[in-house]
């Protein structure tokens, strides 16, 4: 994973006090006219978003980083710029992805919008709709693991319609700006500080 350098890996024990993260994994794509699998990699702040598809080979197919109400879509070796990723996304690609809530969704986390419909035995959400838009979407959680001291999804279902994505997720690590973590005690079976 490419970290940024001003971002150290850290430990945490819930994804809500990661800082920052960086994700790689894969998603596949479904809508009415389009199948197609792609590897995924995500590093999220609070601030900006960096989200890459590739080819299994490597190749960029897309990339979509947004900062400070300014989001630029690369794709097909041509750049488009927008206030708002969703907007721009879907004018390009014509998918209407949910890209402002998907950063807590692959966290495992739930926005003011999302009603929990089924939680499994351990009380995670299995499955969720998100009600902010009609049609609604839905989430399905498949598996769960833990990555960086925290418990997070391993495999999502995101549908609405006739567009289903699904999300896995190989690869989380909770990010901190490094002059922060002078100030956290280490881990005592690592050397990277828990948050």
């Amino acid at each position: 994973m490419n970290i940024p350098d001003n971002l150290v890996p850290v430990s945490v024990k819930q994804v809500e006090h990661a800082q920052a993260w960086e994700m790689q994994g894969k998603l596949a794509v479904r809508t009415a006219s389009d199948k197609f699998s792609t590897n995924l990699y995500w590093l999220h702040t609070h601030h900006s978003d960096e989200l890459k598809l590739t080819t299994m080979l490597g190749t960029t197919l897309l990339n979509l980083s947004s900062q400070k109400g300014r989001t630029v879509l690369e794709a097909d070796g041509k750049t488009y710029t927008d206030s708002d990723a969703q907007r721009l996304l879907t004018r390009i690609t014509g998918w209407t992805l949910p890209i402002d809530t998907l950063p807590l969704w692959i966290t495992g986390q739930l926005s003011d919008d999302d009603n929990i419909i089924e939680v499994d035995s351990q009380n995670r959400p299995k499955t969720v709709s998100h009600d902010s838009q009609l049609p609604a979407w839905k989430i399905s959680y498949k598996s769960w693991q833990t990555q960086s001291g925290a418990e997070l999804p391993r495999l999502l279902d995101v549908t609405r319609d006739d567009i289903r994505l699904k999300i896995q997720i190989n690869q989380w690590q909770a990010l901190s700006p490094e002059t922060d973590i002078k100030t956290n005690r280490p881990h005592p079976h690592s050397n990277e500080p828990v948050l």
